[in-house]
């Protein structure tokens, strides 16, 4: 533990890419092969489920710190992560501990079948053998919120080096479902042997075009599609049988049937790239009707006929068993026309967007909402298919969002470094002559902002409800957002997706901000 420790503090005290990889490097050098693939995990979301309530534990720190629990409450509001307020609270250790991160990581796993009793004996003897960074890296281990200050892609190229091998091929070897549990780190990034027949690639992002679209050059090296606003995935048929990916690494299959029809589509040996969509009376509908599917353990047949979905194909990754990823966009492009050649309901092909002027995509682009599309995809007909986000032959064209001037009615404090400030506001508009909720949101502000709104919200509270306060409706804030829906949640009958704050609106008064009406018309 001591080693991961450490790399843990590295990584936390350098923002330089080159300083992150060379601590992963020096880490991976000096640990066991056990060791590496539960780091190589943890890195990669693949945290050890949860063993332990985490009020009890709160209870047993309190309890060994000698706090009084409201104390221990009140300083946990204060700091605002549970992890770090046990580390902070605890006494001394009476014993330092030597052992591995596998070692912990088995220890934390067996508590689950343990009594209450036994858990925090377990517990409590663990906390006193650990120095205060193993604590912490412990405490966030076991309440299921371990997260370090390091990207999937600096851990590929640190691993590659690590190696020896390409990054593209290490990047594709921690797809899909490998364990620390099941075979070694050999197995898992040395061996040429392919073993996981449902094993996606790594998927190729946009970078956001926030400048004008101009600056990319002459218009002919550019392949155009709209962005369907769907869940990117990776259909995959190989040893005749078929496997869904979204873009989070979970496989989906079960969860669209549809698709089991492509396996007398698609040849052996095929994987591509693409959008799954709601589609209907040969049209795209809207994401709120995929949401209608997301996360539902069964589908009624009621279900599936109402929210039927498609493949928008964008792209082919692999063709006869062979990886093709380094084929130019043009040759990739050209075979996957050629799976897509016979019309199908459920495998669509993603339509270019024929332009010869800048100007003429702008205008397709002004258009896309019409489509239920996201604006424009951009990719350089030379390029090969990358892995993660990357700068230079893929961006994303994004529409304006909708927004709207809406008043601050409710705040809470953030998490984490922002613990100590009111950062999740709650905002209204006006139906009539009341304010109504609508919707929070708790990013888009910058730093001396929120210490601004802050001081505000401290000096204008109404009233408190727990964590909640009220204050004055005097603050306007614009609200940018990229859809909107009915709902039977909230009191304003609709919801916001991905709402975020775009800018203050010291210029206007609450009383022009705008009416629940113009919501309901966007619907």
């Amino acid at each position: 533990m001591k080693n991961f420790a450490k790399l843990f503090t590295d990584l936390d005290r350098t923002t330089k890419t080159l300083g992150k990889i060379k601590a992963l490097i020096d880490y991976f050098q000096k640990v066991s092969d056990h060791d590496k693939l539960w780091s190589i995990a943890l890195l990669s979301h693949r945290r050890p489920k949860r063993t332990i309530n985490t009020t009890l534990l709160g209870t047993w720190a309190s309890g060994l710190s000698g706090f009084p629990p409201w104390l221990f409450l009140e300083s946990y509001a204060v700091v605002g992560d549970l992890a770090e307020t046990i580390t902070l609270l605890l006494p001394e250790p009476q014993e330092l501990s030597d052992e591995s991160l596998t070692y912990w990581i088995g220890f934390i796993r067996a508590l689950e079948p343990l009594t209450i009793e036994e858990k925090k004996e377990k517990v409590l003897w663990a906390w006193n053998r650990l120095d205060q960074t193993e604590r912490f890296v412990f405490n966030k281990l076991i309440t299921g919120g371990f997260r370090m200050g390091v990207s999937q892609q600096l851990m590929v190229k640190a691993l590659a080096k690590h190696t020896g091998t390409r990054e593209n091929i290490v990047a594709h070897k921690l797809m899909g479902n490998w364990s620390p549990d099941v075979g070694s780190f050999a197995e898992l990034l040395l061996s040429e042997e392919q073993k996981d027949i449902s094993k996606p690639y790594p998927f190729y992002l946009a970078y956001a075009l926030e400048e004008d679209v101009s600056i990319l050059g002459n218009p002919h090296e550019w392949f155009a599609e709209h962005k369907w606003d769907g869940i990117r995935g990776q259909i995959i048929i190989r040893d005749r049988q078929l496997f869904v990916w979204s873009r989070g690494e979970e496989l989906v299959t079960d969860k669209y049937p549809e698709f089991a029809t492509l396996l007398d589509v698609l040849p052996d040996g095929t994987v591509i790239d693409g959008e799954i969509l709601p589609y209907k009376d040969d049209r795209p509908l809207s994401f709120n009707h995929l949401q209608t599917r997301i996360g539902r353990k069964t589908l009624s047949a009621k279900l599936l006929k109402e929210v039927p979905v498609s493949f928008i194909t964008y792209d082919i990754l692999e063709w006869q068993g062979e990886d093709i990823r380094h084929w130019n966009m043009l040759d990739r492009r050209k075979k996957v026309e050629e799976i897509c050649a016979n019309p199908h309901p459920v495998l669509r092909l993603s339509p270019l967007v024929y332009f010869e002027t800048w100007q003429q995509l702008a205008e397709e682009r002004a258009r896309a909402r019409d489509l239920f599309s996201e604006g424009i995809m951009l990719k350089r007909k030379e390029s090969v298919y990358r892995n993660g986000r990357r700068r230079g032959d893929w961006w994303k064209w994004k529409i304006d969002p909708f927004t709207v001037d809406a008043v601050m009615i409710y705040a809470m404090h953030g998490a984490g470094r922002r613990a100590n400030l009111y950062t999740d506001y709650t905002f209204a508009v006006w139906d009539g002559d009341q304010l109504v909720p609508f919707t929070k949101a708790y990013s888009g502000l910058t730093d001396n902002e929120i210490r601004e709104v802050d001081r505000w919200i401290k000096q204008n509270t109404v009233e408190r409800f727990g964590p909640v306060r009220s204050v004055k409706p005097e603050l306007v804030f614009e609200i940018a957002f990229e859809g909107i829906a009915k709902s039977t949640r909230h009191k304003s009958g609709i919801a916001l997706r991905f709402p975020r704050i775009r800018r203050w609106r010291k210029d206007k008064p609450a009383a022009e901000a705008d009416q629940l009406e113009n919501l309901r018309k966007l619907l």
